[in-house]
């Protein structure tokens, strides 16, 4: 089993979030629904991160899943070879 999750996509993704609500985040890079979860981890070790903002807004999500700011995007994408 890996510890290193796949690339899910190599920019991150812009998603207008509402505040309050929950959404979870693709740690494992498998789903097909990215940035979010739709549960094509299981088996791999990894577990969903939930992001619930405070306010409505545009937030970007890792989608290479390298970010040190899990989920939003660090910029960590542009270091992967």
């Amino acid at each position: 089993m890996s510890t290193t999750p796949e690339v899910g996509g190599r920019r991150p993704i812009a998603v207008n979030v509402e505040s309050g609500k929950s959404y979870w985040w693709c740690a494992c890079g498998r789903s097909k629904s990215q940035p979010f979860c739709d549960g094509s981890h299981k088996g791999t070790g990894f577990s969903p991160v939930e992001y619930k903002p405070a306010q409505a807004e545009e937030a970007w999500f890792c989608a290479c899943k390298r970010t040190g700011n899990k989920p939003m995007c660090d910029g960590s994408h542009k270091k992967i070879v």
